[in-house]
């Protein structure tokens, strides 16, 4: 990669070069580097300017020091940076949406349920809880007083077995046509930019509340260790 060779060059040597692809990963970014150790993936997550998630993605050449380093970096800024272990196409968080969107798309297929109303089970149901805390905490709760322990040990079979009978849908110009008409008519009078503009409002407010939601949490803890 002719790009990263030159811009490894001409940046200073103690500077990471970390790129916001999620299509290419690190080790063909870093292939044709002098310092190939110092090149990494720091893909943000749309909109970027409000989401905190920053999925950091070292390549084969990358350095444990140069992972730690931009993970501080976004910490600092207040982002949620994660680390990948591997390098995977889309890296996490497009593959976790890719996945929920193909049995919504299989269930919108079989006639399960319509485009609105496949949007209200999500941003309805799951969506809320997954702003709050992650699905594999949310089974620790689901798991009652037994915690994730009693989930494992009594409630996975039951759901193994309804994964096993997820589908994957045949993505026809029909099917893309019936997405097509389910949005614009959820979508209504409402512009591409009305919406974003009312998605970020919601998820600031979200977001904020979350925050002081933690800063009340931890404030707790450190009172009670002081006691």
């Amino acid at each position: 990669m002719k790009l990263f060779a030159d811009m490894d060059d001409a940046a200073p040597i103690d500077s990471i070069i970390a790129s916001s692809s999620s299509g290419i990963t690190p080790s063909v970014m870093q292939s044709k580097s002098k310092h190939p150790e110092r090149i990494l993936v720091g893909h943000p997550f749309n909109p970027p300017h409000i989401i905190p998630l920053v999925e950091v993605v070292g390549g084969t050449k990358t350095s444990p020091e140069a992972i730690q380093q931009a993970i501080a970096f976004y910490a600092s800024i207040g982002k949620k940076p994660i680390q990948l272990k591997k390098e995977l196409p889309g890296h996490v968080g497009n593959r976790l949406q890719a996945a929920l969107y193909k049995e919504i798309m299989y269930l919108i297929q079989h006639d399960v349920l319509s485009v609105e109303d496949a949007d209200v089970a999500v941003s309805y149901g799951p969506g809320p809880r997954w702003g709050v805390m992650g699905p594999s905490l949310q089974w620790h709760l689901g798991g009652g007083a037994g915690g994730i322990k009693h989930f494992m040990d009594h409630l996975m079979d039951p759901l193994t077995a309804m994964i096993k009978t997820l589908g994957t849908p045949d993505v026809t110009p029909e099917l893309k046509q019936t997405i097509v008409e389910g949005v614009l008519r959820e979508a209504g009078n409402r512009s591409v930019d009305a919406l974003a503009q009312e998605e970020n409002e919601l998820l600031i407010g979200l977001l904020r509340s979350r925050a002081q939601s933690e800063n009340r949490t931890t404030k707790g803890k450190t009172t009670r260790a002081a006691a």
